[in-house]
């Protein structure tokens, strides 16, 4: 399939209505949409199995051309995935592409993966930095890796908003899971009032606390 195909099958599968939702959900006016729904994409995604080179070399007219690049690429053992990394972080523009693209190849391979998490973590990038924080909270979130989620949520530049909400998302997830160990690390207020108030909220919107526990958090709201 070519580019000029792959525009053809993307623009019969595309949804106005969807479009106009998703547009406003991505609050980005520069990104070109043409309303593909998620399921679709990735279906799509797999005829590209074997051919990612030429799909790569698509240009990134389209939000739903970029996420079919990621969605090939996260799909490739570990070894392939991690050739094509660099190449596909420098691509997310956005939030949601960066939320979706979750390699679960990365699940058997962690340690391996944890200077690549450090790299980007340390990255300027509001996005670079997100996808770190993604995927810690995609594939982390386990007692031993606590202290380096904690390590992370310090570097990251919660004075970017989709880095906030990650950082947030994160600890939410660890408060969730970990509840005292999350409690211990935000009364240290080493986070910034506006993402220790945000994790706090996004734990307390969770059903898998109890309303004592939300009791608890809400006392250390700052």
């Amino acid at each position: 399939m070519n580019y000029g195909q792959l525009l053809t099958e993307l623009n019969r599968l595309a949804d106005s209505g969807y479009r106009e939702f998703h547009s406003k959900l991505l609050k980005n006016e520069n990104i070109k949409l043409l309303g593909v729904r998620v399921p679709l994409l990735r279906r799509l995604a797999r005829a590209f199995k074997g051919c990612e080179d030429e799909l790569m070399s698509f240009p990134d007219e389209y939000y739903e051309v970029t996420f079919l690049k990621l969605t090939a690429v996260a799909a490739l053992p570990y070894d392939e995935f991690i050739l094509r990394l660099d190449n596909c972080v420098k691509l997310i523009d956005n939030w949601a592409t960066c939320d979706c693209f979750s390699p679960k190849c990365i699940k058997s391979h962690r340690e391996q993966f944890l200077p690549y998490i450090e790299k980007y973590i340390n990255s300027p990038g509001e996005f670079e930095q997100r996808f770190a924080l993604t995927t810690l909270l995609s594939f982390y979130v386990e007692e031993g890796y606590l202290e380096y989620i904690f390590s992370c949520c310090r570097r990251a530049d919660t004075s970017l908003y989709y880095v906030h909400m990650a950082v947030a998302w994160l600890i939410a997830e660890v408060l969730v899971k970990y509840y005292e160990s999350g409690v211990e690390f935000l009364n240290k207020e080493i986070l910034t009032k506006r993402t220790h108030n945000k994790a706090i909220q996004k734990a307390i919107e969770s059903y898998r606390l109890t309303p004592e526990q939300k009791i608890k958090l809400n006392k250390i709201k700052r």
